[in-house]
């Protein structure tokens, strides 16, 4: 068996514990949003000192941007952005039961970066704006392609579409009993009605 090399096991340690530390934050940052959570307050959940959480992160700010990294990360993992609309819409809600602690954080951020001033603002409104125009493109290619039909607008579809997952984040978060399954498979079922409406088959 070989051994590892001294620099190499350190380097494995100190990306655990980076991991770590951004796994204690999205906890904090659920809880209390990143304006009543302080870095001392995450560097004693996580178990090294403030010293230690700067040495990975050099400030609050980019600790936040790396949570968000996190949310991102994982998005792209598991969302097909060239599929078919209505099965990545269906696939939300596994995503959200997979990584609640994600989706938590992601909307506590979201809305205290709603302010122009807010440290996040600017990424978050970029990031909307992104999944818009994303679901935007779905949406024309299916009408170039005959699958939907050609008589909507769609990037003011995709407002309504990126609103409806955003807004049940925030419902699933607010209370659990909700049915995420069965919510998002009745909406693109629906949207799928919609969009084909009208059109040949």
């Amino acid at each position: 068996m070989t051994v590892p090399r001294p620099y190499a096991s350190l380097l494995a340690k100190g990306e655990d514990r980076r991991q770590l530390i951004i796994t204690v934050a999205q906890r904090l940052l659920t809880s209390n949003g990143w304006r009543s959570t302080s870095l001392a307050a995450i560097a004693r959940e996580a178990g090294v000192s403030p010293a230690g959480l700067l040495h990975h992160f050099a400030s609050k700010e980019a600790l936040l941007h790396a949570v968000l990294d996190a949310r991102d990360a994982d998005d792209a993992v598991n969302a097909d952005l060239t599929g078919d609309l209505i099965a990545e819409i269906g696939k939300v809600a596994d995503r959200i039961g997979r990584a609640p602690e994600l989706v938590g954080t992601f909307v506590v951020m979201l809305v205290e970066n709603l302010q122009p001033d807010a440290p996040l603002h600017d990424r978050l409104l970029d990031r909307w704006r992104i999944a818009v125009g994303i679901v935007a493109d779905m949406l024309r290619q299916g009408q170039q392609d005959g699958r939907y039909r050609a008589d909507f607008d769609a990037e003011v579809r995709a407002v309504e579409i990126v609103a409806f997952i955003n807004g049940m984040e925030i419902s699933w978060l607010l209370d659990h009993s909700i049915p995420l399954a069965e919510v998002f498979a009745e909406y693109a079922k629906a949207l799928e009605r919609d969009l084909n409406r009208g059109t040949a088959r």
